[in-house]
């Protein structure tokens, strides 16, 4: 019997993934820390690294959240991320020392980590599991949403009512209502009866070739999206020769984000008629195809519409592998779940490669890094598909 949809667990799930998306709310506020004339001009060198240092939330603590999560639950935890969050967004706004900003943003990493974790297995459990794959790109839909309405609402309330701060207070009185809307629920989640999570037991599963396989793919496909985001200005500005203040070279990153969101709205509905494994390998052969292109644009206009392109072929990759590895081994999924959020460190060093071939040897140099993991990605998408067969 196919389980069916309960939307009253549903939508504070998915409100969770709108919840996730303040994180990005760390980028807008480094860009006004920047013009910030309170701030010493010492302290605001380190300004730049803060967005990067998001990402060792990732590999430091997923998996502790992941063993943690096996005993308390799916959702207690993800409520306590959407808090954190919450909290990492209220102390900026009523604290104005730079520390308590930085205190501030350390929580939102801290909290987004913790979101991360537990919203995809969450999700997992209140979908039929034929849908999961669908509903999971539809969350990531609801994110981008989230992160392509935050950035322009804080600019909004900036030149409004004269305070930048005000978004954090918005936002973070938005992920504690979403927080009281999960609480109120109580939700039957899958667990693993026979044995508790443990570091012993997550890293076990990196022996099982699959697991392995498929955590190194999150590493890759999110390489992809931050290096995407990181590198395309500075390869826009190099191939076509455009000045470095160019609008046109930093608009290529909003052309991908876009690009994101409709895929990952189109990979919902098609997920629903589609076998996830042969999307999975659609889309990857479409990813790396699509880079390519971009490696042969032969003008700006192109460059762009490729951009776009990318954002939407990539878009689906991270959903469906998740889906693809908790339908494999339902049980373990606090397990692997942490084991993947880690691996979202790929978000840290495959950027950092593509700079450092940018400086030391090419640009084309630097982008074939995107190249090399998009062929892996279609290799592992390709073993996933013989499989079934």
């Amino acid at each position: 019997m196919t389980k069916k949809i309960n939307y009253n667990y549903l939508f504070p799930v998915l409100m969770s993934f709108f919840a996730m998306s303040f994180c990005d709310l760390v980028g807008v506020g480094v860009d006004r820390l920047k013009d910030d004339p309170s701030i010493s001009e010492s302290m605001k060198g380190l300004i730049p690294l803060i967005p990067s240092a998001v990402f060792i939330w990732f590999l430091i603590l997923s998996i502790p959240i992941g063993i943690i999560q096996d005993r308390i639950g799916k959702r207690k935890m993800l409520n306590t991320g959407i808090l954190i969050t919450a909290l990492g967004l209220l102390i900026p706004y009523f604290f104005t020392p730079f520390a308590a900003i930085l205190a501030g943003f350390a929580l939102l990493g801290i909290g987004n980590t913790i979101v991360q974790v537990s919203a995809n297995p969450l999700l997992i459990d209140v979908v039929p599991s034929n849908r999961a794959s669908s509903f999971l790109s539809f969350s990531q839909f609801v994110k981008a949403v989230g992160s392509m309405v935050a950035a322009p609402f804080a600019g909004w309330l900036a030149l409004q009512y004269g305070d930048w701060k005000l978004m954090f207070l918005v936002f973070g009185l938005v992920s504690v209502v979403t927080a009281l809307w999960l609480g109120l629920i109580k939700i039957e989640e899958t667990r693993n009866l026979e044995s508790r999570a443990s570091f012993s037991s997550s890293f076990k599963l990196l022996g099982i070739g699959f697991i392995a396989l498929m955590v190194l793919g999150i590493f890759l496909v999110v390489g992809i999206d931050v290096g995407i985001n990181a590198a395309s200005g500075q390869f826009f500005m190099n191939k076509y020769e455009l000045a470095k203040d160019s609008t046109f070279a930093q608009s290529a990153r909003s052309f991908y984000f876009f690009g994101k969101m409709i895929g990952t709205f189109f990979g919902a509905i098609l997920l629903v008629k589609f076998a996830s494994r042969k999307f999975l390998l659609w889309t990857s052969l479409a990813s790396l195809l699509t880079i390519i292109l971009l490696l042969f644009a032969p003008g700006q206009n192109v460059g762009i519409a490729v951009m776009l392109l990318i954002g939407l072929t990539v878009a689906n990759i991270f959903p469906l592998i998740f889906s693809i590895t908790v339908e494999k081994y339902p049980t373990r999924a606090n397990e692997i779940s942490g084991l993947m959020i880690s691996a979202v460190f790929g978000g840290a060093v495959i950027p950092s490669l593509i700079l450092w071939f940018f400086d030391k040897v090419s640009f084309t140099s630097g982008m074939l890094i995107l190249v090399f993991s998009a062929v892996y990605l279609v290799g592992l998408a390709f073993a996933n598909l013989k499989k079934t067969e």
